[in-house]
């Protein structure tokens, strides 16, 4: 397992398309996720530490966002030939268990991970309501265990500026995670 830090934010960077499976049996794109003041895309998957800790903190930020404009959309592009946790089965019982208030999405060739740059899961990358790229930061402080209690909700207060004014912050932390597990060419 490598720990990896995604590149700093990309200011106007515009998201590929994209037109993905979900576990709801429906087609997701950015455009059917995003809300009226932006989008959240994030790479996730299941078996990843850092991901596990912060699933609930997650949940309730795409849920607090979503009241603000701000639409969520999560994709998993590991290859779960060698993480059979990763497999689409164990992403709609994740996503049940825990309450998905958004749309989870399989990058079965894992060509949406490669157009976005994404390195790591967890990897988020934050959109204002024209989908320009504004936050490729962290969620909080956690790692591969919760940020203690009452840490700056960093994601969340990014986001926030986001749907307000079109704009993030200029200082951005890096997140960290598990690197993609990428196929064998």
């Amino acid at each position: 397992m490598v720990s990896l830090n995604p590149p700093v934010c990309e200011f106007g960077w515009r998201p590929p398309l994209f037109d993905l499976l979900g576990i709801d049996g429906k087609r997701h794109s950015p455009e059917s996720a995003r809300g009226s003041n932006g989008l959240l895309v994030m790479f996730i998957c299941n078996h990843c530490p850092y991901v596990k800790a912060i699933v609930p903190r997650i949940v309730r930020d795409a849920r607090e966002l979503a009241a603000h404009g701000i639409g969520s959309i999560a994709v998993m592009s590991n290859d779960p030939t060698d993480y059979p946790e990763d497999s689409f089965d164990n992403m709609r019982r994740v996503a049940t268990e825990n309450g998905f208030p958004f749309p989870y999405v399989i990058d079965d060739t894992q060509a949406v991970a490669r157009a976005y740059g994404a390195v790591c899961t967890p990897d988020f990358f934050g959109f204002n309501a024209n989908l320009e790229l504004q936050y490729r930061g962290r969620l909080d402080a956690s790692r591969k265990e919760a940020a203690p209690e009452g840490s700056p909700r960093e994601l969340f207060e990014a986001m926030l500026q986001v749907a307000r004014n079109g704009h993030g912050p200029r200082q951005q932390t890096a997140s960290i995670g598990c690197s993609i597990k990428w196929r064998e060419s």
